[in-house]
């Protein structure tokens, strides 16, 4: 592995700071052909990269339901690099002038894009992130600090090190891209509190880490949230479209955060269309917990708690509950959403209309899955996460995101009276 790489943040930080001011001054041009050249390096060395995967599958004692989300394949290594390919290909987002004008005073004052500096992020076993943060943050002219989970180490690690010779290959800075290797909690709370190095930190996981970082550090965070999504089924839905997408979004991958943890249904359709919607669900091995309204239509369902009505499963699991109208889901919403993603399935264009108004959540959708809430299908090529605050960014985070704004002023002269 990598020799160069330290765990003494201080050092880690000071070379993020150096890697960080080349980055800024980077043409855009030699930022896509080292992003080709690191997704090059990613397919030369998928055979490394499996093998290091397959050594932490080997001693995992995560919980089930995430292995696949620490399984690599040669497709899924093929992803990676096409990413990064694409990644390349968007526009520099520090080419972004957003707008410029002219004061009374005859300064021409230009808001302009510039990159954020050294980005950490903190994230659990899914070794596709150190990819993904690495040509996003790349691309917008950061430097990047990793924290993996200890049950991705050596995958994560394979990863960076293929990444930083690849860097070193074209002569640009390796520590552009850095991991931490040790994987111990007092390190990550170091890096929490790394203010002198660090601009920023995103923590990508379950609610437990997010809450901890966002306690914790002292770091300026972008809070990433846990997915805790909905799906009402409006008195106006069309059945067979409220099929595919209730099926999309809580089958496909059920682990994921964009995955639909909750069902509501209108009660004046309940009695036609919840035992359909069930039995759909239940062909697909999904577990129903059910309110007593759910349940006196679907006897057999599991009894809902008040625990489930705020529970991410990330599993084939689904909590259901009857409502009166769109206001009523709203309201549920509101109350138990971690602000993510949120569907209504309705051909009433005000129901629609009012739903997109009044639920708070970085995405919200009409009669669409909640699965499309992904930065590569938002067409921003990878995310570095999903925002489910309201400062600075909010939803899938792609490039701009990881940009803030400088404010340049020429004069001839002017001094303020």
């Amino acid at each position: 592995m990598d020799n160069v790489q330290t765990n003494d943040l201080q050092a880690m930080g000071r070379a993020a700071k150096a890697a960080a001011a080349t980055l800024a001054q980077l043409p855009d041009p030699d930022k896509q052909r080292a992003l080709n050249v690191m997704a090059d390096a990613v397919i030369a060395a998928t055979d490394t990269i499996l093998a290091a995967n397959q050594q932490d599958l080997d001693g995992a004692t995560i919980d089930p339901r995430f292995l696949d989300r620490l399984r690599l394949t040669p497709a899924r290594v093929q992803d990676m690099a096409a990413g990064l390919r694409q990644v390349a290909q968007l526009p520099d987002p520090t080419a972004q002038i957003d707008r410029g004008w002219v004061t009374e005073d005859g300064l021409t004052i230009t808001q302009r894009r510039v990159p954020l500096g050294v980005v950490a992020m903190i994230y659990e076993a899914r070794p596709n992130v150190t990819v993904d943060a690495a040509g996003l943050t790349f691309k917008s002219g950061n430097a990047v600090i990793l924290r993996g989970g200890k049950e991705a180490l050596h995958s994560n690690q394979a990863l960076a090190t293929t990444l930083r010779h690849a860097l070193t290959s074209i002569d640009l800075p390796a520590d552009a891209v850095q991991l931490i290797t040790d994987p111990s909690h007092a390190l990550a709370t170091e890096l929490m509190h790394l203010n002198q190095y660090v601009d920023v930190l995103i923590p990508r996981g379950g609610a437990g880490l997010i809450n901890r970082v966002v306690q914790t550090a002292t770091v300026p965070v972008i809070e990433t949230g846990a997915g805790n999504c909905h799906i009402y089924v409006d008195d106006a839905a069309d059945l067979e479209m409220a099929r595919k997408i209730v099926i999309n979004a809580k089958v496909q991958r059920p682990s994921v955060c964009n995955a639909a943890e909750k069902l509501l249904i209108n009660a004046s359709v309940a009695d036609a269309y919840l035992p359909v919607l069930a039995a759909d669900l239940r062909a697909h091995g999904v577990e129903l917990r059910g309110d007593d309204r759910a349940r006196a239509i679907v006897p057999d369902m599991v009894a809902a708690t008040a625990e489930d009505w705020d529970t991410e499963y990330n599993d084939l699991i689904m909590a259901v509950k009857v409502v009166d109208d769109v206001d009523a889901a709203i309201a549920h919403i509101n109350a138990h959403n971690t602000k993510h993603s949120e569907v209504i399935i309705t051909n009433n264009l005000a129901h629609s209309r009012r739903f997109q108004d009044l639920v708070d959540a970085a995405c919200v959708y009409v009669n669409a899955s909640t699965r499309f809430t992904d930065g590569f299908k938002f067409g921003f090529g990878a995310e570095i996460g999903i925002s489910t605050q309201k400062l600075h960014a909010r939803g899938p985070m792609g490039l701009d995101a990881l940009t803030t704004t400088k404010y340049e002023i020429v004069g001839n002269g002017q001094v303020r009276a």
